[in-house]
């Protein structure tokens, strides 16, 4: 190696494991790996089990068990579908009910599947991953044909990797393969339906059919009855691509097949297939920009960018959707429609069709809207190039999240809207969507959680920090009316008090109630605050595009400038403030902790990515390099090396107290990352404590049971050290 390990590799010496006096611990499953696992286990058990642990894990279990909570559901037929998990049904049920059930107090639930009954069956700690139902066709609906087949995707500790089983919904037991029944191998990967006796697949299908991130690099169509190993390919995307992929499109009379082809996390293309499965099939390459989303729904193609696009003679700016009918676009016409267009403080964060609207969800200053539009009617002849009419959706609110989904986009124009803030418990209503000339009709409110701790005197305001550069970053911060000070209160706070950032991939952090947070955090005298750094998504594209790559040292510095602004404004001092993020937010901690040191009591850090030098080669590793680029590079790893936490660590520095937890079985991010941070600080005698749990994938629990005893050795760590 080098003898600075902060200065770029030469060729021959690229990150090796055998190069990392730590490395052995990347051997995820060894004896010796497992056997240090075990003992900072017990050792973090020794340092946070007590009263303190019993009490917190007891209450959020109690949250997480509830049986108020809301379940959401799905339409499906005429049943309402919904996956439970409580005290009694740790691995959890799929379940069903009628609408008219769901909307009394105790609905009617039936059993469609115990996940329980099968691990113990099978004995195999089964963990859902959800399930895709086939669409019966029209003739089948007609004659009242019931909603039977469906593909039920199942995990093994809560790996990413699952199995695929085909499940007859009316006799409500797995189709085994003897009969018929579609089983997919365990792998990374998918089925989806064509029709009733065929399936797109794409997973490992042996050697040279997976991309260098572990995901599938090839479909095919998979036919009942058939080998898998011998159904035909589709398309084979390349080695360096990050996942291959095919459905088919069911709306009655727009049946379509397509092929989406994942270049990078950023880039992809979409393809519509003709005479799919068959030599003579023809794909046609929707073009869009790579960077750009496509939706599809009847006649309508949105095209959602992320940079600017120019065609037609016109710039769209990224961040903006536009529609075109599908057919006139792919006859060559560039005249889009803009549905949406980004100003500097606005951004779109979701877009859903009913039968007749299209619902766009909009972001101002990370404040909640939702708009309607209505494209032109072309069964009445309209002009496809006729203005879409424009309404609103009152649903909005202070502080609050508002979620809309179609109850069923090809059938009905009816919504599922949800509405939730740090201090409003969520609520969960239905509402028909209107078009131009019609009032807006309120919402039904379906289900309304239960408060799980006294919001009573307690706050939710917004605030903006500035960065180093000057950009204006938005932030929340809940508490204690008295502990949450106004900016213009000259005596100094020193509440306990947590800040959480996540600062990546365009994800935005919005405001959602959390019975956890509150019983675990607020009820007990914390603040809570939440960091909306560049990196994430709650100004679009750009905000995310800001802290990409070289430029990713802008989120660390977003995230310093709050930490600095809650101390100015007298809500907390250093020593009283903890910082927690996971998986990339575990890289911003892990920032934090290192090149920060001085602004936090207190660090936890989840499910992490922090060793930059050797991510890419590590599990998905690969499949972030447009995220944060590629240390095989020389020119990449001269930035990736200045928010490389495992580099950057000094072992004569102090820093704050540090809680890192991963799992096993996360085979997404590679529980390494973890394993060598908690072993380098404490080769240099630092305050580590450090736990790992044998289940839960990246989502590090696999059951209430596990969820409820990770967050509470999160908070029983801070409560020990900054309060």
């Amino acid at each position: 190696m080098s003898a600075d390990p902060l200065l770029p590799p030469s060729d021959a010496d690229l990150p090796t494991q055998g190069a990392d006096p730590f490395g052995w611990l990347e051997e995820v499953s060894g004896d010796e790996p497992l056997d240090w696992v075990r003992q900072r286990n017990e050792h973090a058990q020794e340092t946070l089990g007590g009263d303190d642990l019993v009490t917190t894990r007891a209450a959020i279990r109690e949250v997480l068990d509830s049986d108020d909570r809301i379940p959401a559901v799905s339409r499906i037929g005429d049943h309402l579908y919904n996956f439970w998990r409580d005290a009694d049904h740790e691995r959890g049920l799929w379940r069903r009910t009628t609408p008219d059930s769901y909307r009394r107090a105790e609905p009617a639930w039936e059993t469609v599947l115990d996940l329980d009954a099968l691990a113990a069956d099978e004995d195999e700690s089964w963990v859902w991953h959800g399930a895709s139902v086939l669409r019966p066709t029209p003739e089948q609906l007609a004659a009242g044909e019931p909603w039977r087949r469906a593909l039920v995707d199942l995990s093994p500790g809560g790996s990413d990797a699952d199995v695929t089983r085909e499940f007859d919904l009316v006799e409500k037991r797995f189709v085994p393969p003897a009969e018929g029944g579609f089983h997919r191998p365990l792998a990374k990967g998918g089925l989806a339906w064509a029709d009733e006796d065929t399936v797109y697949a794409f997973t490992d299908l042996g050697e040279g059919t997976t991309t260098s991130s572990g995901y599938p690099r090839t479909v095919v169509l998979w036919r009942r009855g058939t080998p898998l190993a011998s159904a035909p390919v589709v398309y084979e995307g390349s080695v360096d691509d990050m996942y291959i992929m095919g459905s088919r499109s069911r709306t009655p009379g727009f049946e379509r097949d397509l092929v989406r082809r994942s270049i990078a996390f950023y880039r992809s293309e979409v393809f519509l297939v003709d005479d799919v499965g068959i030599p003579e099939q023809r794909l046609v390459r929707l073009e869009v920009p790579e960077s750009a989303e496509v939706g599809l729904h009847r006649e309508w193609l949105t095209v959602e960018l992320r940079e600017d696009w120019h065609t037609g003679g016109r710039t769209y700016p990224g961040g903006s959707l536009l529609g075109v009918v599908l057919d006139d676009f792919l006859a060559g016409s560039r005249d889009l429609t803009v549905l949406f267009e980004p100003t500097p403080s606005t951004s779109l964060v979701g877009a859903t069709w009913t039968r007749h609207h299209l619902v766009v969800t909009v972001l101002e200053d990370v404040a909640h809207a939702a708009h309607v539009l209505t494209p032109p009617d072309l069964t009445d002849g309209a002009d496809a190039r006729a203005p879409w009419a424009r309404g609103e959706l009152p649903v909005g609110g202070e502080l609050l999240t508002i979620g809309v989904g179609a109850v069923s986009a090809v059938d009905s124009d009816d919504v599922w809207v949800t509405r939730s803030g740090y201090l409003e418990p969520s609520t969960l209503a239905v509402t028909t969507v209107v078009g131009p000339g019609d009032a807006p009709r309120e919402p039904e409110v379906l289900k309304t959680a239960p408060a799980f701790f006294d919001a009573a005197g307690m706050v939710a305001a917004q605030h903006f920090a500035t960065s180093d550069d000057g950009t204006r970053v938005p932030y929340f911060v809940v508490g204690r009316a008295d502990l949450v000070r106004p900016a213009d209160d000259s005596a100094p706070g020193a509440a306990p008090t947590l800040l959480y950032g996540y600062g990546g991939f365009e994800i935005p952090l919005l405001p959602g109630y959390s019975g956890t947070v509150g019983s675990a955090w607020l009820a007990r005298g914390g603040v809570y605050v939440v960091a909306n750094i560049r990196g994430g998504g709650e100004y679009g594209p750009r905000w995310h595009q800001a802290a990409l790559r070289e430029k990713r040292h802008r989120a660390y510095e977003d995230f310093a400038a709050v930490a600095r602004d809650l101390v100015a404004r007298g809500i907390t001092t250093p020593e009283h403030l903890g910082v927690q993020g996971g998986s990339n937010g575990g890289l911003l901690a892990g920032n934090m902790l290192t090149q920060y040191p001085e602004l936090f009591g207190a660090v936890v850090i989840q499910v992490p990515l922090l060793d930059m030098r050797r991510y890419s080669r590590l599990l998905a590793g690969a499949s972030w390099v447009a995220e944060y680029g590629d240390p095989d590079v020389a020119e990449d790893w001269d930035f990736l090396r200045t928010f490389s936490p495992y580099h950057l660590h000094d072992p004569e520095r102090r820093y704050p107290p540090v809680l890192l937890t991963t799992s096993t079985k996360d085979d997404r991010v590679h529980p390494g990352h973890a394993r060598k941070m908690a072993a380098k600080m404490l080769a240099a005698g630092q305050d580590v404590t450090y736990y790992e749990n044998v289940e839960g994938g990246h989502g590090g629990a696999a059951n209430n049971a596990q969820a409820a005893h990770m967050a509470a050795l999160a908070w029983t760590f801070l409560r020990g050290r900054i309060t």
